[in-house]
């Protein structure tokens, strides 16, 4: 005989909504057939909620004791995913400190390399500061580095190279 949702939520215990998302979670070969607006669920229909929802048909010891082993163990495996996942918060953890290390030692190491280089530039400033002589004698210095030159070497008086095409002349 169908059911609708109504007097299968008042038969289970559970509202009516709880059985619209079972419904919804159920795949679609086993989703109930619709008459309008309504779910008509047939035995198969009621027995795939029921199935979903944990509930079973026939209510014997042995199957409540059964069902306490399934949940003792579904217990165990949650503690112990549990604690794989408080294992790797712990090595995330590790790696977090190690890497704000490294950012640390990165961070010191660019601030001594933006002192050295400061330093060395007011190095450079101070060796061109002694290298570079005023302009009235830096001349007479400059000249006397260099190989002296005769007195009367004016442009006029050196000799002029001859050209090559010229000779033909």
């Amino acid at each position: 005989m169908p059911k609708t949702i109504r007097e299968l939520a008042d038969e289970l215990g559970v509202s009516k909504q709880r059985i619209q998302q079972i419904i919804a979670k159920l795949s679609a070969s086993k989703t109930p057939n619709k008459e309008g607006n309504r779910y008509v669920l047939n035995a198969q229909d009621v027995k795939n909620i029921k199935d979903l929802m944990g509930f079973d048909n026939d209510k014997s010891s042995t199957s409540e004791s059964t069902n306490r082993l399934v949940d003792y163990d579904v217990y165990l495996d949650v503690i112990d995913s549990i604690k794989e996942k408080d294992e790797q918060i712990k090595i995330l953890l590790e790696v977090q400190k190690q890497t704000q290390n490294l950012l640390d030692q990165q961070q010191r190491l660019a601030l001594q390399d933006k002192q050295l280089l400061e330093e060395y530039k007011a190095e450079i400033k101070d060796l061109k500061a002694l290298t570079m002589v005023p302009h009235d004698d830096g001349e007479k210095e400059v000249t006397s580095d260099k190989q002296p030159e005769p007195e009367n070497s004016t442009p006029e008086s050196q000799p002029k190279p001859k050209k090559w095409w010229r000779f033909g002349k």
